[in-house]
This record gives structure tokens, sequence and C-alpha cells, in this order.
């Protein structure tokens, strides 16, 4: 059988090693065209070279020397910046992982759309900020996009033979992360390194305090309502401390199907690798008894006010989506600095959002704009709050 080609766009974080390890499982059925990562050229040029990759593209330029020495005489060639990040989504690889963090995500996931090929989309920040456009995109090209965030895959595999027209509400589930029973005040004492020790995931820094303050939630909320357009009013969002229970989909006959599963990105990885058959993954099997029970509860918006101003920057639209995820990088890579509290990212987030008003973006390049002129006020705002 022929292999499948595949790039990995953020090949050195949590999802490409989760995704690597997964097709290096699999032996021969896949062939690695392109690897991508932000900064870490030394894990980068290993991965290209263990893996065989025909290229390796490293964002920062700066390193693109270390990157090139590294891959000397391999074989596998070696690119930098944004504009080779573009090219590399152009290879034509039959599977794609978008899993760059963060809006730099958004030019080379359009580009793997345009390409008419599978998109798997790990990066919620493209949809986020630009769904429309996104959506758009794949529409005209015939390309699949399969959900890999472990919510949406859930819906996804909940869906599977009926109609999106049948769907009475989707049930997005959070674990309500490391900070869920504390209150506003002790949060405003928390520390960057309390904010990412995740109690079930193990992710990176920025989506670890994203989940701290449950804007990972109010991403996947707008995110999802691209993916699944019923409405976000039909949209919910429900804690579930255990992480067992991923996501649910109720249908208008009040049948409610759930998908359950280990915190473990493999499975949802795995999921979007082998659609629409199956394949083995070492995650460790569900064992409900051991668990013992399974709680719900929800979401208090007055502690988590990120929940709050991500439905309303979705509800209205526009380029507020763009501007709640830039804003809110600029803010949570200020608390990962010490520049700022824990409290202060929602409430920059929600001081970029009030203050902006504009046109409804046209193309890639309003929403670029936005994008920019919002890192720019949050970074004034930041800056303030420092001082």
């Amino acid at each position: 059988m022929t292999p499948r080609t595949l790039s990995i766009f953020g090949a050195t974080g949590s999802v490409g090693t989760s995704t690597l390890d997964l097709v290096a499982r699999e032996g021969e059925a896949f062939r690695v065209l392109a690897l991508t990562a932000n900064g870490d050229a030394s894990a980068l040029a290993q991965a290209a070279l263990r893996h065989g990759a025909q290229v390796a593209v490293i964002a920062d330029e700066s390193k693109y020397a270390e990157l090139r020495d590294a891959l000397a005489g391999s074989g596998v060639e070696a690119a930098a910046g944004a504009r080779a990040l573009i090219d590399a989504a152009r290879l034509g690889a039959d599977w794609t992982m978008a899993a760059i963090v963060g809006c730099a995500g958004l030019e080379p996931t359009l580009a793997a759309l345009e390409g008419g090929k599978t998109v798997a989309l790990a990066n919620k920040e493209s949809l986020v900020s630009a769904g429309a456009l996104m959506m758009a995109a794949a529409h005209r090209s015939g390309a699949t996009l399969l959900p890999v965030d472990s919510e949406h895959n859930a819906i996804f595999q909940c869906l599977a033979g009926s109609s999106i027209d049948d769907v009475a509400r989707i049930i997005l589930t959070a674990s309500g992360g490391p900070f869920r029973t504390m209150s506003r005040t002790d949060m405003a004492r928390v520390t960057p390194a309390q904010a990412v020790k995740h109690p079930n995931w193990s992710m990176g820094a920025k989506i670890s305090v994203d989940s701290a303050t449950m804007m990972n939630k109010g991403l996947e909320l707008i995110e999802a309502g691209h993916l699944f357009p019923i409405g976000l009013d039909r949209i919910e969002i429900l804690v579930h401390p255990q992480s067992v229970v991923h996501s649910l989909v109720e249908y208008r006959d009040c049948s409610t199907l759930a998908q359950l599963g280990s915190p473990d990105m493999r499975i949802p990885i795995a999921h979007a690798l082998a659609w629409p058959q199956r394949m083995a993954t070492p995650c460790k099997p569900l064992n409900l008894a051991e668990i013992g029970r399974l709680e719900f509860e929800v979401p208090d918006e007055e502690r988590f006010p990120a929940l709050r101003l991500a439905r309303q920057a979705g509800e209205e639209g526009g380029v507020l989506p763009a501007i709640l995820n830039a804003a809110n990088e600029v803010a949570v890579a200020a608390f990962l600095d010490g520049r700022i509290g824990f409290l202060d990212i929602s409430a920059i987030v929600e001081a970029c959002l009030s203050g902006y008003s504009g046109p409804r973006p046209d193309s890639i390049a309003d929403i670029l704009d936005a994008d920019r002129a919002a890192r720019a006020q949050a970074s004034h705002l930041t800056e303030k709050v420092h001082n």
C-alpha cells in the first residue's frame, strides 16, 4: 500500500510529538513531508532526521543556521520564516496536522486547507480568529477538516452517522483547571508555576494557563460554533473535573451521546490520523470502576469571566474573536513572565474588547490587522499594570 504523506506544523509541541509517536508506531504507513517548529531548532532537527522528513522549517529565522548545520548532509532541506511555513503547507501532504500555537498558525493552516486535502486541526486559534474565512476555504477546495481538540473530536465522533439538523444541543465539557474551587481572592495570588500544573492533562504552558482561566473553553466554544453550526445559544459548557467525558451531543429525540476516554491527546489524534477507520494506540484503557464517579457542575462566570467574554465575542463575530485571542495571547505571555497577575489576564482582554469598533473582516489581511492592533493595545495595558 502506498504510504500516506503527512506534514506536522508544530512538531516539537505536545500535539506534534504525540502525533509523531503514533506515526512511528505505524511503520511504513506514513511518509513525512514537512515538520515545523517555532524556535527549538535542535528538537526539530532530531525529529526531521528520525522520521525522514523532506523539509524542516523553523519559524524563528535567527535559528536557521543552527537548523541548517544540524541537518547538513542528511538530505533534509532546512528553511526558515513565515513564508517558508506557508510554502511547506503547500507541498500537498495527504494529511496535515495544524498544531502551531496561537495566531501564528493562521496562514499556514489556511494554505493547507486551500490544498484540498485533509487537515487535522489542533490550532483552535485559526478558527477562533478567522473561522468564517477558514470554513469558506475548506468548502471551496473540498478539504476535509478534522477536529483534534479532545472536545471537538468527541462531538465529531458523537455525530457519526447522524445529521447536524437533528442536534438539539452540544455540551462541551471542561475540567475546570487547577483553580476550579478557588476564590478570586486566592486567584489574585497564584503564580505561573501553579497555573501550568493542570490536574489531568499534560499540555504546554500557554494552553495550561488558558485552562486555568477557562479561556481555553471559551475559545473552544467559538471553534465549535464554526465546526458544528447549530448556533452558540445551543452550545453549552459543563464543568467535569475527571476529564473522562470529553463532550456530549443531545438529539431532538432527547437521546444524548457522549464520548469517553482517558485524558491522553493521542486518542483524538489517532482518530484523526486513521479516520474513517480506527488505529491502535498505546493509551491506557478507560476503567470506570477504578474512576468510581463522574461529576458535573455549571461553570462560575463570576470567577471565570473569560467564558463570558468569549461567548460575547463569538456572538458579536467580526474581528472580535481575533481581538479576544490576540489580547489573551499577550496577557498570558505577560503573566508567564511575571509581569502581571493571574486576574489581570481577563481584565486586559475585556479592556481590549470594549475599546474596539471597526468593519467586519473580508480577508486574512483584515484579521491580521485587527490582531496586530489588539496585541499593541494589550501590550500597552500590560505595561501599565506592570508599572
